[in-house]
């Protein structure tokens, strides 16, 4: 089985911990190194048992911690080409451990093939992963604007799927956020919004998926209530759990395993 922690989730910071055996594959490194080291030693874990290190965009929530992390553990560094050149650009002597990575790519870190698939945000070359091995797979899809056909292909019948699950579209409208910003977030590059999840998560349920953790819910536009609400009516005929990631806080132990 693989199991997986979220470290952070949210406009302040996103990171999460996927396990399966000896190999441990940290997504995003949003917050500072001390926080990641001090949610590791809390799963018995240091920073040198990270096996590797998937970056899915160059945004500060995704990689504010980042280069602590990589000069203290060393481990592998995996970003598009895009996305590796910003963070070189503010990440000096990251080349050694940078490895870069392309949309449609399968490759193996320990036990884990991890698959990348492209993502639409507003960001130099974003993707996301997923993650098979161990008997169980595992998908992480948060900041894009919609999903993408890749998306939907890389991550069906996969067991568990960490999905972004925004905001509620009419608080967003309706909300203090300027107009631009207003727009950013509901576009194509933008965030995926409840509605948006919650039909994702039915498409997914109806090919298997038993699990959903919802992230990066927004603070002024959304409520983990809420989110969980809508998202759990579209996948309830299914039998499908659905839980929402904590926003700064080290999660239960999520279980991924394979029928």
């Amino acid at each position: 089985m693989l199991t997986v922690h979220t470290f952070a989730s949210g406009s302040e910071g996103n990171a999460l911990l996927i396990s399966g055996g000896e190999t441990h594959i940290l997504v995003d490194a949003g917050i500072s190194c001390r926080r990641i080291k001090q949610s590791m030693a809390l799963l018995g874990l240091g920073l040198e048992d990270i096996t590797g290190i998937l970056i899915t965009h160059e945004h500060s929530d995704h990689i504010a911690g980042l280069a602590t992390l990589a000069r203290q553990c060393g481990a592998p560094v995996y970003a598009t080409a895009a996305t590796g050149r910003q963070l070189c650009y503010r990440i000096a002597g990251l080349e050694p451990v940078l490895h870069q990575v392309a949309p449609g790519d399968v490759f193996h870190l320990g036990d884990v093939e991890v698959t990348v698939f492209p993502t639409s945000h507003d960001s130099a070359d974003s993707v996301d992963y997923r993650m098979d091995g161990c008997g169980g797979s595992v998908g992480v899809m948060t900041d894009t604007g919609y999903v993408t056909d890749e998306a939907a292909q890389a991550l069906a019948g996969a067991a568990l799927l960490v999905l972004e699950s925004n905001h509620d579209v009419d608080w967003l409208k309706s909300g203090p956020y300027p107009y631009v910003l207003k727009q950013r977030i509901l576009g194509h590059r933008g965030h995926l919004s409840n509605d948006d999840a919650a039909r994702f998560a039915r498409q997914m349920a109806e090919g298997g998926t038993k699990q959903f953790v919802l992230a990066h819910l927004s603070r002024e536009n959304n409520t983990p209530q809420r989110a969980l609400e809508t998202v759990q009516q579209a996948v309830a005929a299914f039998g499908a759990a659905v839980n929402v990631a904590p926003r700064g806080e080290v999660s239960r132990a999520y279980i991924a395993e394979d029928c």
